[in-house]
């Protein structure tokens, strides 16, 4: 049973909302965080990312970069940049791309769900990525960036958003990627009755994106709760902010991959070498993404090659079974000498929203293949997840992103 609840929202004020939300701040390295707040003094990143109001002899990780973050949140509330609801509410955030519109509910999600599995996950966490966050939500005692929850499609679920997505938005604005986003505030009792018992009729939830914000907010929770020996499991702390989809709205990118070298192969011996694993077709010039499961596209020297897993090698495993791990296991280690694409350097992971030219570019450039994927599916995702297994690092690319900033729940 999945405890999900409304919460008092701190957000933009109405006229500040564009300038406000941001991007993640995971999808910047330091010197694009700095760009990109560059004549934007509202951006979220700003906080999020409060190494950029520092020269670069500060270290990303001092301590004055998160009393600076604190510092710049407190001054943009108590000016009125932010509003504070005060009653317990819902939220719905649309997000539109290409004509596509993806509906979540912004809610808390319990941390007991987390530590007891009933929030699944797909991914391991490293401890140093954790630990930034950790210091940015205690400082701050916010979570700012939502994570991306996703549940099996529920129709009661789905009427009540429909019904509360025909009032007027609190927001409604096209940020510079061409994303358009909605926001509308679910307030009234009956509406959140009606979810809370619906979302705890869900046995199971899972993170699609945001492994280190969901684990950094835990951890925070853990942290609060020794501190205070008392807590009776209602604390904002015990909770964690949530943007949940249902599955059927939901899009995977392919997340593919380009490589720096042969390990040694002429072109001939690796296609030879490749060939064992997977029948090769040559294409020609014309970029293309594979059309079906267990197929690759394979860019080289200005050729495109489509590469077919032969029957040998597919599995019915939930992991073993993925493309991406089909790809791993049988071209990528053993013919290419790719052991841990985690740490090695001979290996780059290119977002699907970047497209095929961004391949050719890096294959023509830095690097020497190009492999373009099949989109893992969220059913594959749900797979691993209840199966309390990993997906290989990279396998998701879930786009558009959500914005940071647009709500904030304080513990």
């Amino acid at each position: 049973m999945a405890d999900i609840k409304p919460f008092k929202c701190i957000r933009p004020a109405a006229e500040f909302a564009m300038d406000v939300a941001a991007l993640p701040y995971d999808v910047y390295n330091r010197k694009e965080a700095c760009e990109a707040v560059k004549g934007r003094p509202l951006s979220f990143l700003n906080i999020d990312r409060a190494e950029t109001q520092f020269d670069e002899s500060v270290d990303t990780y001092a301590d004055c970069v998160y009393d600076k973050a604190k510092e710049l949140l407190d001054r943009e509330i108590s000016e009125g940049v932010f509003v504070r609801d005060e009653d317990d509410a819902f939220y719905i955030y649309e997000l539109t791309m290409d004509g596509r519109a993806q509906t979540g509910i912004v809610a808390c999600a319990s941390i007991d769900d987390y530590l007891e599995n009933r929030i699944k996950k797909h991914e391991k966490t490293r401890a140093d990525k954790e630990e930034d966050r950790i210091r940015h939500v205690d400082r701050t005692s916010a979570q700012t960036g939502p994570v991306f929850l996703a549940y099996r499609a529920n129709d009661i679920i789905n009427r009540i958003v429909a019904a509360n997505s025909r009032n007027i938005p609190l927001y409604d604005f096209i940020s510079d990627d061409g994303i358009r986003h909605r926001v509308w505030k679910i307030g009234n009792a009956g509406d959140i009755k009606q979810l809370r018992e619906q979302f705890s009729l869900i046995n199971s939830i899972y993170i699609a994106d945001g492994h280190h914000r969901a684990a950094s907010a835990v951890r925070v929770g853990l942290k609060r709760r020794d501190a205070n020996p008392e807590y009776t499991g209602d604390e904002e702390f015990n909770y964690f902010l949530s943007v949940l989809f249902p599955d059927d709205q939901l899009m995977i990118m392919s997340y593919n991959r380009v490589v720096k070298d042969l390990n040694g192969y002429s072109e001939e011996e690796f296609l030879e070498a490749v060939s064992k694993y997977f029948t090769v077709e040559e294409k020609g010039r014309k970029a293309f993404y594979p059309e079906k499961k267990g197929s690759f596209g394979m860019y080289m020297n200005g050729t495109w090659y489509l590469l077919t897993a032969k029957e040998s090698v597919m599995s019915d495993d939930p992991v073993d079974g993925l493309d991406v791990a089909v790809l791993q296991d049988y071209l990528l280690t053993p013919i290419l000498g790719i052991g841990d694409p985690r740490t090695d350097r001979r290996i780059d992971f290119v977002g699907g929203i970047r497209g095929l030219a961004e391949l050719e570019r890096r294959a023509d450039s830095d690097m020497k293949l190009a492999f373009s994927m099949y989109p893992t599916s969220i059913g594959e995702l749900f797979a691993v997840a209840d199966a309390d297994m990993l997906m290989p690092p990279k396998s998701t690319w879930f786009e558009p992103k959500l914005r940071s900033g647009l709500f904030i729940h304080m513990i």
